[in-house]
């Protein structure tokens, strides 16, 4: 819950926010909670990836080839992109076990995000149209910026690797959409399936008109409205 960037440090200037690092998985307890609270009558299920990404003897090193929930296996470029890996065997397994109607990921995965979009919009990633229409609307709807992002082939050959099936960065250039492209190969073909970067939108410095400076919640209503909207019955 905490990303140091392990082996692949982070600057120690401003580590201490890395504390909004946990936003995906807070996101999920909170729409969890709401709906709970509500007595949705929807199936939801959500699961989060408790892990924390630290310096050590037993660290994940650059180099390293890693095999994953699904049997791929992945050369670890950078330490500091592990979110994807805990991401992908998180997908693997909600679709092993539950074999869900649809997915939705939500992560601080990319600062490439921050640039593109600043912090008024999260980046959305989907391999579904319908689907990703239908949060777009529902985001739009409780005031939470969310821009929908591509997806595409052509982005694949950034993450080719001489040892393994990919690499788990593919360098600079789109870098959250390599990310993206990264997740989508944990997601069956026959899954609907939604990304959602939060990494510009999971905390402010500022105030908001619904909390304080700090953590958001960006997307907890978003994702309430859409179960509302289309997946209670």
């Amino acid at each position: 819950m905490f990303d140091t960037g392990g082996i692949s440090l982070k600057p120690g200037a401003g580590m201490e926010d890395m504390t909004m690092d946990m936003a995906g998985a807070g996101t999920v307890a909170g729409v969890m909670k709401t709906l709970a609270l509500r007595n949705a009558p929807a199936n939801v299920v959500g699961l989060v990836g408790l892990v924390e990404n630290m310096p050590g003897h037993e660290a994940q090193r650059p180099g390293d080839v890693v095999v994953s929930m699904k049997g791929d296996t992945i050369e670890v470029i950078n330490t500091d992109a592990e979110g994807r890996l805990v991401l992908a065997d998180v997908l693997w397994f909600a679709q092993e076990r539950f074999k869900p109607a649809g997915v939705i990921d939500l992560a601080t995965l990319t600062g490439a995000i921050i640039i593109g979009l600043g912090h008024e919009n999260a980046g959305v990633f989907s391999n579904h149209e319908s689907f990703a229409r239908a949060f777009l609307r529902a985001a739009e709807t409780e005031a939470e910026g969310a821009w929908r992002m591509p997806l595409g082939e052509a982005y694949d050959k950034l993450l080719k690797s001489r040892i393994a099936d990919m690499k788990n960065v593919g360098g600079r250039p789109a870098g959250s959409i390599t990310a993206a492209q990264f997740l989508q190969r944990f997601v069956k073909d026959e899954t609907p399936w939604i990304h959602l970067d939060i990494a510009g939108v999971a905390s402010r410095s500022d105030d908001s008109i619904l909390a304080p400076k700090g953590a958001t919640g960006w997307f907890v209503r978003s994702l309430d409205r859409l179960v509302r909207n289309g997946w209670e019955g």
